[in-house]
């Protein structure tokens, strides 16, 4: 029996450019790795991400596909992205879910290991 499988990393970058301390906006774009690391080609339909500031106070995004795609990954084949979030604290947490679908229509979900949002000085 064939298993789909895809397997998630992440890369962020604080963006100060983007971000304003004194009005509590920090942004950071993160860049996203999917692997398809099963047997059987699928394509990721939708994405739930959770988004945690310093507070603990959360914000949640859903939405069909990533960067306006919804890519097709044949096993072994990667897709890598670049998105961007902003929260109202110089730390915080991301993780999420992709859901995928088989090409013979089995849904399945992709985690999105916990990665930190993090400005370095605010680690000081």
């Amino acid at each position: 029996m064939s298993k789909p499988e895809f397997t998630c990393s992440a890369v962020v970058r604080h963006q100060p450019e983007q971000s304003d301390a004194e009005a509590h906006r920090h942004a950071f774009a993160y860049t996203i790795t999917i692997r398809n690391t099963g047997d059987v080609a699928a394509q990721l339909i939708a994405r739930h991400w959770i988004i945690t500031n310093a507070t603990g106070r959360v914000e949640e995004v859903r939405g069909l596909g990533v960067i306006g795609q919804q890519p097709l990954l044949q096993p072994g084949e990667r897709f890598e992205y670049t998105s961007w979030t902003r929260i109202s604290t110089p730390q915080g947490s991301m993780r999420g879910t992709f859901f995928c679908m088989t090409e013979d229509a089995h849904l399945f979900e992709a985690p999105i290991p916990e990665f930190g949002l993090t400005i370095a000085s605010a680690l000081h």
